[in-house]
């Protein structure tokens, strides 16, 4: 599969991948298009969640972190993969390619591919999820389930525009609930 975004020099710099957590732990692998955790730290938000996690924090913008992605998936083992909008699209081709790999393929903001106002986030990621039906329901029939997180939202304390940052509040609020619902499944 082809790196998705041509390199942004800005966003490029520092490493393709942030990993923190305990080795053997259930892993989140994160597909950031942002490129968040430059200085080989993961977002403060997120730190928590590597007590009990192995988290892989690729960062999209630099070189190389698309294809390590698709390497870590090509191992076995059984992870969570979150993303936001600009790469939700190609999310759901990867994990079709390694359904084996992963659990569920948990997404932010899927619509946003650019800027979406924040009052027009759900009712576009509802549209985008039916755009996607078909390859959701294959995933879904293989084993991997395929969510929403967070999305943003017309609200005074909503000061970002779609998508949402991967390290907002919401986010991993969401994050923390969906991984204990799919842990009691």
């Amino acid at each position: 599969m082809p790196e998705p975004f041509p390199p942004d020099p800005v966003r490029a710099e520092g490493p393709p991948l942030v990993a923190a957590g305990r080795s053997g732990a259930p892993r989140l692998i994160v597909l950031d298009p942002a490129g968040a955790a430059k200085h080989d730290g993961l977002p403060a938000t997120w730190r928590p969640l590597a007590e009990d996690h192995e988290i892989l924090w690729y960062r999209i913008p630099v070189e190389g972190a698309w294809r390590e992605t698709a390497e870590t998936l090509a191992a076995p083992g059984h992870s969570d993969l979150v993303t936001s909008g600009p790469l939700a699209a190609e999310a759901l081709q990867l994990a079709a390619e390694h359904p084996g790999s992963l659990r569920s393929v948990l997404l932010v903001d899927p619509a946003a591919e650019g800027v979406v106002s924040p009052g027009d986030a759900a009712v576009a990621d509802e549209a985008w999820l039916v755009r996607h039906d078909a390859e959701i329901a294959a995933l879904r029939e293989s084993g991997v389930e395929v969510e929403v997180l967070a999305h943003s939202r017309d609200d005074p304390d909503d000061q970002v525009p779609s998508p949402l940052p991967l390290g907002h509040d919401w986010v991993v609020d969401a994050l923390r609930e969906t991984l204990a619902q799919l842990e009691s499944r």
